[in-house]
């Protein structure tokens, strides 16, 4: 795993040296050996820090030079088939000097073509790619974003980095904020692809290519970097399409008995594992004691000889804690655990390094014990697997559950009945449903928050599809305009419905559209970072494209059996390796107690950065519904914590990053 960047058609005597500042500043993704490549009539250079996993001879050391010379590439990631595409390659004549993937990938491309070559790729890659000969540059990456690339202009240069601090480097790099993706910020808790923080700054979009000539001048403010968007020439293109996925799995579902398809799934995650524990460095793997973990872990076991190293992490609150759950499967797997029980002095701790660490705003909370479980990883392991993927591809999330039972019920219910119901909900206070659930709650089922679920579900009832309450679940603030000033905010995947996949069901649309989006720009981005802050790779097997388009063609009753109760396929083959008992439990988050933090101990702290002074000098946000959500919070009277978290995240990235004295950080 590494850090790349580069640049193209760079003005300056020697590009290099820019490179050189750019990669070291993202010198914690490979702090094991830094190079850079120079091709300087281009006015090109290529960088490349190495976490050296594979083969860690110097001839595994990048940028690196294809046999012929045509080709170079500066590459993040693992393509876990290269030792299969080599003996391909040799049969047909190349050798090899070395045993990295890096060269075997190049070797491919000479030999097939940059597209046909990615499209035979097994893996998690974002790439740069010098073609001396045609002179252009190419930028990778892989099929479902697991690895972060992010490119664009700065005065006539073209830049590329995995992170946005190597891009902030370049002398003339524009820092100025895109509204519109602080709108969508605010939205979604991410920035979504194909923007980034920063105007004229693009995400690659998973699954694409893109190529940029030596003379390739900078595109005008008209510019669509979506692969989707036919009103540019220039644009990057698919080689891998999870529409085309999801349609074909459709199209042509899995034929056989529930016992085959079992067969064959458990046949597919075990070699997608297998293919993942290669590595010349310790490896080991996270486990909370969920579904996806646990499956991780057991066919990682099943498959060695020694036992395999496993981490949690715990909190003393009751209702966060995992830890003991991954206890009792690690004793079962006879796995070697390790787990670290985190006080909330410790994980507050994490909070002033989180707008470096994540280089953009980014409002998931759990990437504080996503860091703190990569931390602990990191002193034992440089490689850790994990079971990100599990929901996304069979209906593990709640509101694939409650969103369909809702729609199923409220559907045929005039939408003005449905309307007067959510205003008769919203007249009576958050704190008086509190108390009416209290009074009930020895024949209710536990939950959190029930005057905030209320308030939830009034929002949905008047809402006149299905897809727009799905909107609604996945959207923090709802109407980011009434709390972002002077933003339009952008089109993105969930709002362009040309480019969806065409799905027959609710659920499989829900699970497409999160597929697309919150699985890249939440989950994958929190753990590239966080694991990539501590120098650890870590890798997603359920994530194989592979076990991807299996899952697709698997049938919807094989996904969610009963209603309330997804994974069914995953639990079948996890039943193989760990007992129903260890497993069976209402699915719990990789949650932090935000909540009650934020009306003790991160109180001062946010309090400093919601300052209605503050956010009307800034001038990003209307301080007047931010203030009246953190006074109802602060009062208990509501759970703004998530809504709160996002504007402080947004908050605390802005007095990291930008200069002037007045936003600079305040002392806590």
């Amino acid at each position: 795993m590494c850090g790349i960047a580069g640049i193209l058609n760079c003005r300056e005597s020697d590009p290099g040296a820019l490179v050189t500042e750019m990669i070291g500043a993202i010198r914690y993704r490979g702090p094991d050996n830094a190079g850079v490549w120079r091709d300087p009539p281009a006015g090109l250079a290529l960088g490349h820090a190495r976490l050296s996993v594979l083969d860690l001879s110097p001839e595994g050391r990048q940028p690196m030079v294809s046999a012929s010379g045509r080709y170079v590439i500066t590459y993040n990631g693992e393509v876990y088939n290269f030792a299969e595409l080599r003996r391909e390659l040799e049969a047909a004549g190349d050798r090899f000097r070395g045993h990295s993937d890096t060269e075997v990938m190049l070797a491919a491309i000479e030999r097939w073509g940059l597209e046909q070559a990615v499209k035979k790729f097994v893996g998690m890659f974002a790439f740069g790619l010098w073609d001396r000969q045609a002179r252009i540059l190419y930028l990778v990456r892989d099929r479902l974003g697991i690895k972060p690339l992010y490119y664009g202009w700065a005065g006539g240069a073209f830049l590329f980095a995995s992170e946005l601090k190597a891009i902030r480097c370049a002398t003339e790099f524009d820092a100025t904020i895109d509204r519109g993706a602080v709108s969508l910020f605010m939205r979604f808790a991410y920035v979504p692809a194909p923007y980034s923080i920063y105007r004229d700054i693009y995400k690659l979009t998973p699954g694409c290519v893109l190529g940029v000539s030596h003379d390739q001048t900078p595109l005008p403010r008209s510019f669509s970097p979506s692969p989707d968007d036919q009103a540019t020439s220039w644009k990057p293109r698919r080689y891998w399409s999870a529409r085309e996925a999801a349609e074909s799995g459709i199209r042509a579902p899995f034929s056989g008995s529930e016992a085959d398809a079992i067969e064959q799934l458990d046949g597919l995650l075990r070699h997608a594992v297998k293919l993942r524990m290669v590595a010349d460095v310790p490896l080991g793997a996270f486990l909370s004691g969920g579904i996806d973990s646990s499956l991780v872990v057991g066919l990682m076991q099943a498959q060695s000889h020694n036992p395999i190293r496993t981490f949690t992490i715990g909190f003393h609150e009751s209702g966060y804690d995992e830890a003991a759950h991954a206890r009792k499967v690690a004793a079962h797997l006879a796995t070697d655990h390790t787990e670290l029980y985190v006080t909330s002095e410790q994980a507050m701790a994490v909070i002033p390094g989180l707008p470096s660490m994540y280089d953009e705003p980014f409002g998931d909370s759990s990437q504080i014990p996503t860091y703190l479980v990569s931390e602990l990883a990191r002193r034992h392991v440089t490689v850790a697997l994990s079971g990100d993927g599990g929901d996304e591809l069979f209906a593990g999330y709640n509101r694939y559950f409650w969103g369909r039972q809702l729609w199923r019920r409220l559907s045929f219910v005039p939408i003005s009945v449905r309307a007067m119901l959510a205003s008769g909900l919203q007249s009576v206070s958050p704190g008086m449903w509190e108390k009416l659930y209290a009074n009930f709650s020895a024949v209710l089922p536990p939950v959190q928050h029930p005057g905030d679920k209320v308030y939830k579900l009034a929002s949905l009832l008047a809402l006149e599809s299905p897809d727009s309450m799905y909107f609604s679940m996945v959207s923090l603030w709802r109407n980011p305009a009434e709390v972002v000033a002077g933003t339009t905010e952008p089109k993105t995947v969930l709002t362009d419905r040309p480019v969806w996949a065409t799905l027959p069901d609710f659920t499989l649309r829900m699970m497409y559209l999160d597929l697309m989006t919150y699985l890249p720009d939440d989950i994958l981005t929190k753990i590239d970072r966080a694991s990539m802050a501590v120098s650890l790779e870590a890798r997603v097997p359920l994530l194989d494209h592979r076990v991807v388009e299996f899952a697709w063609s698997l049938p919807l009753s094989m996904k969610i059996r009963t209603e309330g109760k997804g994974k069914w396929a995953l639990r079948q083959v996890l039943d193989r390796y760990v007992p129903k008992t260890l497993i069976e439990r209402p699915k719990m988050g990789f949650g932090i107690p935000l909540d009650s933090w934020l009306r003790g101990p991160l109180r001062g702290w946010a309090e400093d950065l919601l300052a209605e002074e503050r956010l009307d000098r800034e001038g990003y946000f209307h301080s007047a519904p931010i203030r009246a959500k953190w006074a109802e919070h602060l009062s208990g009277q509501r759970n703004w914590q998530y809504l709160l978290w996002n504007v402080l995240m947004f908050q605390a990235w802005l007095s990291a990053h930008d200069r002037s004295p007045a936003a600079a950080v305040p002392h806590h």
